[in-house]
């Protein structure tokens, strides 16, 4: 039996304001850019694939503020703090964070170079730290914001087959909580939201095979797929006024996998 068709929750604190998504031109990014564009924020998304994000803005026509594309390799620090500049311009100081740029590259550890792993963690961990420092001032002015960093259950269940990745994931939660007492005296909350199998485009192209679908059966506790939108509603609420005394908090969106 599934769940009738059910009205989500509008958050009204999110309308106008400014939300910057990295990694926002496909797949969980952007689910973000759609639901918070939906919720009547000012939304700008950050990513290398202009065709992707052309088709997105394209789905988007009808919402109050059209989000704002700016191209960007978030592994250039240099053109990330440019970017937000950018942005910051456009459409204002920036009052939410969601660092969700990632790439899980399928690698093995014993052919690793040092050039591998410098690259890996310029993908999957250093812009993270950089665009909240490059965000925190707008929200210090602003008299507090949200930051939220996209983690991942796969170093919880010790997936095999990328360590970089599931290592840079790990790393991201420390982040989170090194971070958190220091951004909450500004009253700026940071979060994790840490997404199981989110069965994205991507992940049905590479990866989704039957057995695939029997491990999605036996290790989540719901039936389903964990998609894009469940993870985008619960960083709705993260992002929102209704959220405003968690910090350093783990949410994870699983389907009961852990």
């Amino acid at each position: 039996m599934t769940m009738q068709a059910t009205a989500y929750a509008r958050y009204p604190s999110l309308a106008d304001r400014t939300v910057l998504v990295t990694g926002g031109a496909s797949g969980i990014g952007a689910g973000f850019v759609e639901h918070f564009a939906r919720q009547g924020a000012r939304v700008a998304f950050l990513d290398v694939d202009a065709d992707a994000a052309q088709a997105l803005l394209e789905g988007l026509a009808d919402v109050v503020h059209r989000p704002l594309f700016v191209a960007c390799d978030l592994t250039d620090l240099e053109a990330l703090g440019q970017a937000v500049a950018r942005v910051r311009a456009a459409i204002g100081p920036i009052a939410v964070l969601l660092s969700n740029a990632a790439n899980d590259l399928r690698h093995e550890f014993a052919q690793t170079t040092p050039a591998d792993f410098d690259a890996n963690v310029a993908v999957n961990l250093r812009h993270h730290y950089f665009a909240i420092q490059a965000v925190r001032e707008d929200m210090q002015a602003l008299g507090g914001g949200s930051v939220i960093c996209l983690g991942s259950i796969s170093w919880m269940i010790k997936n095999g087959g990328y360590p970089m990745y599931t290592m840079a994931k790990a790393a991201i939660h420390g982040l989170v909580a090194g971070l958190a007492r220091e951004l909450g005296r500004q009253y700026i909350r940071i979060n994790c939201l840490v997404p199981g199998w989110v069965i994205t485009e991507k992940q049905r192209r590479l990866w989704l095979d039957a057995e695939g679908e029997a491990e999605i059966a036996r290790s989540q506790c719901l039936p389903g797929h964990v998609m894009a939108d469940d993870l985008a509603r619960a960083a709705l609420f993260l992002a929102a006024d209704d959220s405003r005394m968690i910090t350093a908090r783990d949410f994870i969106v699983d389907g009961g996998w852990v």
